[in-house]
């Protein structure tokens, strides 16, 4: 079809005149050999040429001609990818909602402008401006169609919807011909496009041959028509399922060094949207009963780009970079310029702030959008960052403070003030969105008063959920924090007293200059009894020597306007960087005073990737926490691997176990038995080094003879089933001994006292060279179906919803 009739995403122009002609008596003009388009197609069909994919489907014709049916619509977006338009559906959700609000204006006729949230709220469509905008980010506008026909070329990999008002032309000639039951009618466009209509499942369009191109010489070539196809059931299209309306959790997404985030080049956002897709496709595979229960929303990741701030026109960095730059290559030293470089702007006064500052100002940002535009929400909010991103997020959690209006650390969130005030039990739980089970607590008589004084074995013991008793536990909490006046105390786990109000000096381990010393806190745990010291902590990376952290610079950090849950890092430096600060170790009781939990997350391959652990409890060498394949337990090539260590482990001890046994029966033989020598004495105390090599020696040839009888008659041993046993079960079933005892160590405040450092399991093919793949390790987490699976396993966990292994 030309670039007259399809416009390459811009405004539809009005539809051409269409002159209609009935070929069923008079052969169709054909300029090359004077056939009729039936002839046309089936000379195409039997065509066998190698540079074309096209094929065309035999239609049995049905005797009975069906009634005219109205096409049903779909609308479609269209993608730049690559130079190239693609033109992408709605889900259906979305399609409904955007034909309800077209319908509508044209119904009451009206001339002002509608919008349509789609795509989970983060897209807004212009009805009648046909474009759709995003609402977080900044990105070009984009064109939207209300799609009826479609049609689809040799060289189109899927079929291309037609501008609306030509699919309305071709609409209307459709049911002239089924009304009439006339075919093989011809629609003759002034741009030179026909499409003639052979029957109600056959459409072809054939374009003009002097907008072919010069260099095809085969008439076939310039001949070949398009399939045309009606109704998007026709095709083969990819309608994705829609949203949860639901959002369960909130999640930051903040980018490394340079524009592109992936192997592809791709930008932060669409490696979000990447990493959104793969939580949801979890979700319905993994909380599928959750869902069904309606316990389960999804989780909306959002992401903040600070790149185009530092390298725009307001810095002016890269005009300063560029003037004294080398000419000679180019394109390295411009990637260098583009990427490399954020490293040492970091640790630059000038744009160090510029960065915190524009991390911080985004995600307080969209954490206001995001309220304003679903005020529903009661969840909590997390961050992750990747690479550089995971070390600013450090620094900002790490020099965060206490406000004194802030008592929901817990939540992560800043609740409904009038929900600590309530006075009615009533209130309360239709607030707190518990109104099913108000009838369970007033059947035993509680009011607010007495429910105060219920703990979590009271409520189970009336019959509620996991997930309302923490509701309720919480907001218990929070309302006697609220009575106390205790606003501006640190938020501790359940179980530990709170310390005194310290300072943002004290808060980090570190006292104000010219303070008289403070008497120590005692903070003590459900199951310990011993004082933890929160005044002397020399953690290196809080406010220290008048404000200036140790080992960065001198920047002012701003707040942010919510208690992150968790920090998940993905790929991150923070070791590193933390060690070239001059920081040798972590004081095991220190913790981000706003955030409770963190994740250091990387592929055993990432060449950037460092550990945290081994700053925390140097003494005691710790394996990190292996993450689970998404389908279930370990990949099947590491399976394989420690099974063989294994098993060689074992015959090693079997051999020396016999050697073993036989030293020690010729060494506890009675004396008299053995053989006097000269001097009286017996042969065991003479002979002993001569009895030790030849046994040795016997060991040996033994060992090399039996080696590999060994090792094909291990299938057969009972210790190859305990080796092998759960090979491709549900891992709740093959916990093994060390994943438990990896959860059970404690390793410092930083994530509660749980594991921090959690490694990816490579795939078969990069197991094969750890080098080749090593740009690629640091680069996979925002496609790693694992990846998210941890991050929805930690928040759903603490939702109280059980995660569930799909069957293999």
């Amino acid at each position: 079809m030309s670039d007259g009739l399809v416009p390459e995403g811009g405004p539809t122009r009005p539809a051409p005149t269409i002159t209609f002609q009935d070929l069923s008596d008079t052969p169709a003009q054909t300029p090359l050999d004077g056939s009729t388009p039936v002839e046309q197609v089936s000379g195409v069909l039997n065509e066998n040429s190698p540079s074309s994919t096209f094929s065309f489907e035999l239609v049995d014709m049905d005797p009975a001609q069906p009634l005219y049916q109205p096409v049903k619509p779909h609308w479609f977006y269209c993608r730049r990818i690559e130079s190239k338009d693609l033109w992408l559906p709605f889900s259906r959700e979305d399609s409904e909602r955007l034909e309800q609000a077209c319908t509508t204006i044209c119904v009451t006729g009206g001339n002002e402008e509608v919008m349509v949230a789609v795509e989970g709220e983060r897209y807004d469509v212009r009805v009648l401006e046909r474009q759709r905008y995003a609402v977080y980010w900044d990105q070009r506008p984009s064109e939207v169609r209300r799609c009826t026909w479609f049609y689809k070329g040799d060289k189109d990999t899927r079929y291309v919807p037609y501008p609306e008002e030509f699919s309305n032309s071709l609409e209307e000639a459709y049911m002239i011909a089924v009304t009439l039951d006339e075919w093989k009618r011809k629609l003759e466009f002034p741009s030179g496009e026909t499409v003639i209509l052979h029957n109600p499942k056959l459409f072809m369009q054939y374009q003009p041959i002097t907008l072919q191109d010069e260099w095809v010489s085969s008439p076939s070539e310039q001949t070949r028509p398009r399939t045309v196809k009606r109704s998007v059931d026709n095709i083969t299209a990819e309608i994705p399922d829609g949203e949860p309306e639901k959002i369960d959790h909130l999640v930051f997404m903040v980018h490394g060094i340079g524009p592109a985030c992936d192997i592809r080049f791709r930008s932060i956002i669409q490696c979000v949207n990447d990493f959104r897709s793969a939580s949801l496709s979890l979700l319905g595979s993994h909380y599928r009963r959750g869902q069904e229960e309606g316990r389960v929303g999804r989780v909306e990741f959002l992401p903040v780009d600070w790149h185009s701030a530092l390298h725009g026109d307001a810095t002016g960095v890269d005009q300063d970079i560029q003037r004294i730059t080398l000419p000679s290559i180019s394109r390295l030293r411009h990637f260098t310029n583009d990427t490399l470089l954020d490293l040492f702007f970091y640790n630059s006064p000038t744009y160090c702030q510029t960065i915190v500052d524009t991390v911080a100002s985004e995600v307080n940002r969209l954490h206001s959008l995001f309220k304003q535009r679903h005020p529903e929400f009661t969840g909590a909010v997390s961050v992750v960052g990747h690479s550089l991103g995971s070390l600013i997020l450090f620094d900002l959690l790490t020099n965060q403070k206490i406000g004194s209006g802030e008592t929901e650390m817990d939540e992560g969130h800043r609740g409904d003030p009038s929900l600590l005030t309530c006075d009615v039990l009533e209130e309360a739980m239709c607030r707190m969105g518990l109104q099913e089970h108000l009838a369970t607590l007033q059947r035993v008589d509680l009011d607010l008063d007495s429910l105060a004084l219920c703990d979590d074995t009271d409520l189970a013991a009336l019959g509620l959920p996991l997930g309302p008793r923490k509701k309720i536990l919480n907001f218990i909490q929070k309302r006697r924090l609220l009575h106390e006046g205790q606003q501006g105390m640190v938020l501790l786990a359940p179980g530990l007293q709170a310390p005194e109000d310290p300072s943002p000096l004290e808060s980090l381990g570190q006292q104000s200059p010219g303070t008289p010393p403070r008497q120590r806190p005692l903070l003590r745990g459900q199951s310990s009894t011993s004082a933890v010291d929160y005044e002397y902590f020399d953690v290196g990376i809080g406010q220290t020597n008048g404000g200036i952290a140790k080992g960065q610079v001198s920047i002012n950090y701003p707040q942010l306007a919510f208690h992150p849950q968790a920090f998940f890092a993905f790929g991150s430096p923070i070791g590193m960087f933390l060690t070239v600060r001059g920081l040798k170790r972590i004081d095991p009781n220190y913790s981000f005073p706003t955030c409770k939990n963190f994740y250091n997350i990387y592929h055993p391959f990432d060449p950037v990737a460092y550990r945290i652990e081994p700053m925390i409890v140097s003494e005691v060498d710790l394996e990190p926490m292996l993450i689970p394949h998404h389908k279930g337990r370990k990949r099947m090539h590491l399976e394989l691997k420690e099974s063989l260590t294994r098993m060689s482990t074992d015959l090693k001890n079997n051999v020396l176990g016999s050697f073993r046994t036989a030293w020690q029966s010729l060494v506890r033989m009675p004396a008299p038995s053995l053989p006097q020598t000269e001097e009286g004495e017996t042969s065991a105390e003479r002979s002993m080094i001569e009895i030790e090599e030849t046994a040795c020696a016997a060991v040996r040839k033994e060992s090399k003879a039996d080696l590999w009888t060994k090792i094909l008659e291990w299938p057969k041993s009972p210790s190859f089933i305990h080796y092998f046993q759960g090979v491709g079960e549900p891992p709740e079933s093959t916990g093994s001994a060390e994943e438990e005892e990896g959860h059970q160590v404690q390793v410092g405040m930083l994530n509660g006292g749980r594991r921090i450092d959690y490694v990816l399991q490579e795939a078969p093919i990069e197991s094969f060279n750890e080098y080749l793949f090593a740009i690629q390790s640091h680069l996979c987490y925002w496609e790693s179906e694992d990846t998210a699976l941890l991050l929805l396993k930690e928040i759903y966990d603490k939702l109280g919803v059980a995660f569930e292994q799909p069957p293999q």
